[in-house]
């Protein structure tokens, strides 16, 4: 039987193409109904003429429709993708910018305390899409794409009975980097993963039947300089964190994506374990990284992204889906999301090992149970679940366990309403805490005020 996806948020351009993509290159998706929902009613009929346009260079059997109404989207759902933003770039503006004037300057605003700003807001909405999956379509799974991850899986998982699974693509990513420095197979590597979304711990990593791939990077880099120098096998695909480029891609080094990774590659150094997310996303959980005195993170080779630079992405991503409906070639490559092929896994009984951000069911030793967990799992048709135990020894492990209990207040806070929970996962956060504590009280003020039209617990 075809599966019937809903994508909530499908009027986004940076998500929904790419996604789109994917289920077009999926076999065992060329029959799915394909059900475009968003609050926008304004892109809808053009990422609907997209899907359509993908039918028809492909010859699909999809059966396309786009709504506004989200329960009447849900009904008869097997499979619900959510990629939203609530409030958008007018609401997000303010988790940069408060920040920044409290001398708390964010690369991403995914962590910290945008990242607190962030699940106050998105909490009442997610949890209100699960609640009503409860009652309309009780036996779908929610594919969730939206940040902050951790806190919004969370947070539906503990306040309903909603089927969810947090996907992240900065594993894949990492991977990616690692067959490039390893001159090896992305398919042959097999990492073990632990943490929190956004900082996850590879622990070791399996290479084809030897165990040494950590050991072999930290070869690469301290070994002679002729191996750094030697051109990697292909591109290096745009979107996926190594900022602009400095040269055409066919020219970059190993070396050159060492440098791209400088605080990823810091901590592997130091402590023999690779934290897996892009050098924007880690720097938000480090408050050493981002500091003046490091030019707000430009020794680590890291951007801070400005709300204006978000607006010049959106309208890149409008014009990159009207090139896309221009063309009938339609790339075969993989965006890298794991949305397709997580569905592909559930609906033919494939048995695949996913990193996914799942209720902690015994896959992080020394995490209690229940608390969200990014960890390589296993998919088949019984649905996502944790995979091996592993543990994070060390300062990083501490800095995972912290970020839990941060989660857990975030979480707390949004469901409650209570200005006092907001400062305890602020004061929790260990950027947000790094300013004077009545300084950190006035920021959490002033966010909650600038935030307020998307606050309806607090009201």
């Amino acid at each position: 039987m075809a599966p019937r996806i809903v994508i909530i948020g499908g009027g986004s351009n940076q998500w929904a193409p790419s996604l789109l993509n994917d289920i077009a290159n999926t076999r065992s998706l060329h029959e799915a109904e394909i059900v475009l929902e968003d609050v926008n009613p304004a892109p809808l009929p053009r990422m609907a003429e997209y899907a359509e346009h993908l039918a028809r260079v492909r010859n699909l059997r999809w059966k396309v429709s786009h709504t506004t109404d989200q329960r009447a989207s849900l009904a008869g759902a097997d499979f619900v993708v959510v990629a939203i933003s609530t409030g958008g770039f007018d609401s997000m503006r303010h988790d940069v910018e408060i920040p920044a004037r409290h001398g708390i300057k964010l690369s991403v605003g995914d962590q910290g305390p945008a990242g607190v700003s962030r699940t106050l807001r998105a909490v009442p909405v997610m949890v209100g899409i699960a609640r009503d999956m409860e009652e309309i379509c009780p036996d779908a799974w929610m594919l969730n794409l939206t940040n902050p991850m951790t806190h919004l899986v969370r947070a539906m998982t503990r306040e309903t009975s909603a089927k969810v699974v947090g996907l992240c693509h900065e594993v894949t990513i990492c991977r990616f980097y690692l067959s490039m420095w390893l001159g090896e197979s992305f398919l042959d590597l097999e990492p073990t993963v632990v943490g929190v979304n956004h900082l996850p711990i590879i622990t070791s990593l399996k290479v084809g039947d030897a165990d040494d791939g950590l050991e072999r990077l930290r070869a690469l880099i301290d070994g002679p300089a002729e191996a750094r120098a030697e051109r990697l096998p292909f591109a290096i695909p745009d979107g996926i964190g190594m900022g602009p480029r400095r040269r055409p891609s066919d020219e970059w080094t190993k070396g050159d994506l060492l440098d791209g990774n400088r605080v990823k590659i810091e901590l592997f150094q130091r402590f023999g374990m690779l934290p897996a997310s892009n050098d924007r996303h880690l720097c938000e959980f480090f408050p050493g990284l981002l500091t003046e005195e490091s030019g707000w993170g430009e020794r680590w080779g890291v951007h801070l992204t400005t709300i204006a630079e978000r607006i010049e992405h959106e309208e890149r991503y409008k014009a990159d889906l009207e090139a896309r409906l221009a063309t009938d070639d339609v790339s075969a490559m993989p965006s890298g999301e794991m949305v397709a092929p997580l569905i592909d896994s559930i609906i033919r009984d494939k048995l695949r090992t996913f990193p996914l951000n799942l209720p902690n069911r015994g896959q992080a030793p020394g995490i209690p149970n229940d608390i969200v967990v990014e960890t390589m799992c296993q998919a088949d048709a019984n649905g996502p679940r944790g995979g091996a135990p592993a543990t994070v020894p060390g300062v990083l492990g501490e800095y995972v366990r912290r970020m839990t209990a941060v989660d857990e207040l975030c979480v707390e806070a949004a469901i409650s309403g209570k200005r006092d929970d907001v400062i305890a996962a602020m004061l929790a956060d260990p950027l947000s805490s790094k300013i004077d504590y009545d300084d950190m009280v006035r920021m959490t003020d002033e966010l909650l005020a600038a935030t307020k039209p998307w606050l309806p617990q607090f009201a």
